[in-house]
């Protein structure tokens, strides 16, 4: 499918399909792509209609001009400075909720970083399934230097990270480049800046040249394993194996297999 999929708030989120890849383009670039109400608002809402999409295999978020995402816009921190613990609860949920949908959505979705990834932009970009960036990309969570804490984000990066490196980047809240974040597993993939289009086009491309029902069901099995014992994570496999080889795209790619080793 080539087109674009109509969205109420595109001033603040540029989104559109190409041959299975759907990419949602943060479009703040004046603020280096800084969060707020409406643009978190419009990413829920994108993955919404993405997954009411077929021809949708891969969600890409990046971000427009210089910048990934800088983290929480200025105007947004002014608010909360005068939030009461209620609403300040009900302002943290919606990135929360924002976070959950993006690992509850049967697609892989890969946050694509150029520039500055930090603090609510980094948390993005964790809570993305995979992370491809520029050599030349910085992350951080520096939220600690202003006496808050990148709270919604936590869960993910221990999990991603393990507790230790986890810790330190909350802890010192200091910038990392791309290729230290591919060494501690915050990274997945790192492309030099000058080819970066052409790699993370290819790399697109290329996932979403995956049977859409593997790619669906893989990431709900992985994200399932969450808190579950061997015996019962071997159970779950089994039940997604049984579901997996019923499926038509399966049932074609072992007919292929067999007739290339004929």
């Amino acid at each position: 499918m080539t087109g674009e999929i109509e969205h109420d708030l595109t001033e603040v989120l540029n989104v559109q399909v190409v041959d299975g890849v759907c990419t949602l383009e943060l479009n703040r670039p004046d603020k280096r792509n800084a969060l707020n109400g409406e643009l978190v608002e419009a990413l829920h809402d994108a993955l919404a209609e993405v997954v009411e999409d077929p021809e949708v295999r891969v969600v890409a978020i990046r971000g427009a001009g210089a910048d990934f995402c800088s983290g929480a816009d200025l105007a947004e921190l002014e608010k909360i400075a005068g939030m009461g613990a209620e609403e300040s609860l009900e302002d943290a949920q919606r990135l929360g909720d924002l976070f959950v949908a993006m690992r509850t959505v049967e697609i892989p979705i890969v946050a694509v970083v150029r520039g500055r990834a930090l603090a609510g932009g980094a948390g993005l970009a964790t809570a993305c399934d995979l992370v491809l960036a520029a050599d030349t990309a910085e992350f951080g969570y520096p939220e600690v230097h202003l006496g808050f804490v990148p709270a919604m984000v936590m869960a993910i990066l221990r999990r991603k990270l393990g507790e230790s490196r986890a810790f330190e980047l909350v802890a010192r809240g200091h910038r990392i480049g791309a290729e230290e974040g591919e060494r501690i597993g915050l990274v997945t993939r790192v492309f030099p800046e000058a080819s970066f289009e052409e790699e993370t086009t290819g790399y697109l491309a290329d996932l979403a040249r995956r049977p859409a029902s593997a790619l669906s069901l893989s990431k709900r099995l992985f994200y399932g394993l969450d808190g579950v014992d061997f015996a019962e994570g071997i159970a779950r496999g089994a039940e997604v194996n049984v579901i997996a080889r019923l499926t038509e795209a399966c049932r074609e790619g072992v007919r292929r297999f067999l007739a290339r080793a004929k």
